[in-house]
C-alpha cells in the first residue's frame, strides 16, 4: 500500500528556495499565502526562509485562527490559520528538536532571572547559546550579565555543552 501526502502547490513549491535534500514535512494555507514545513526550516509566504534553530516561540490560537512565532533577533510574526492541519504540530516538534540544553537561572534576592537555552541546527553539530531575561531585567546591568556568566558556566560544565 502506498500512502500519498497531499502535494504542496506547483507555484509554491516552485518559490521554495530548499536546500540539497530539504524535505517538505507539511504546509497549509494562511490569509497572507502558504507556509510550508521542512525537514531544515518554515518557509513563509513572502519567501522567507526562518531555520529551526531561529524560532524562539510558535503556537496556534484555534479561536482566533492566528499562527504566531517569535524569530530571534526580527520579533513576532502573526498569520490567520483556519485549519493548520499538520503545520502546528510539526512546526511544535521541529523547535522542540533544536533545543539542547534550557536551564532557569534566578537572580540572588530579585525575584528574577533568565533561561539559558543551547540551540543546534537539525542534523548540525555548532551549539548556539541564548540567554532570554525576564521582563524588565536590563542586559547592561553588570549583576545580570555576573549571574548569567556564572550560571552558564556552571551548566557547561554539568552537561559539557
Amino acid at each position: 500500500m502506498r500512502w500519498l501526502r497531499p502535494s504542496v502547490p506547483r507555484e509554491v513549491r516552485d518559490r521554495l528556495r530548499l536546500e540539497r535534500g530539504e524535505r517538505v514535512l507539511a504546509h497549509t494555507g494562511s490569509r497572507e499565502g502558504v507556509l510550508v514545513a521542512t525537514d531544515h526550516a518554515l518557509h513563509l509566504p513572502d519567501g522567507h526562509r526562518v531555520p529551526w534553530q531561529d524560532i524562539d516561540r510558535a503556537r496556534w490560537d484555534a479561536e482566533s485562527e492566528a499562527f504566531t512565532f517569535t524569530e530571534e533577533g526580527t520579533g513576532e510574526r502573526v498569520f490567520t490559520v483556519p485549519d493548520p492541519g499538520r503545520l502546528a504540530e510539526t512546526v511544535h516538534e521541529r523547535v522542540t528538536a533544536t533545543i539542547v540544553v534550557s536551564h532557569r537561572g534566578e537572580l540572588p534576592g530579585e525575584g528574577a532571572g533568565f533561561r539559558l537555552v543551547a540551540r543546534r541546527p537539525p542534523g548540525g553539530a555548532e551549539i548556539d547559546w541564548r540567554v532570554h531575561l525576564d521582563d524588565g531585567l536590563d542586559p547592561g546591568d553588570p549583576r545580570v550579565q555576573e549571574a548569567v556568566q556564572h550560571e552558564l558556566a556552571a551548566v557547561r560544565e554539568r552537561t559539557g555543552v
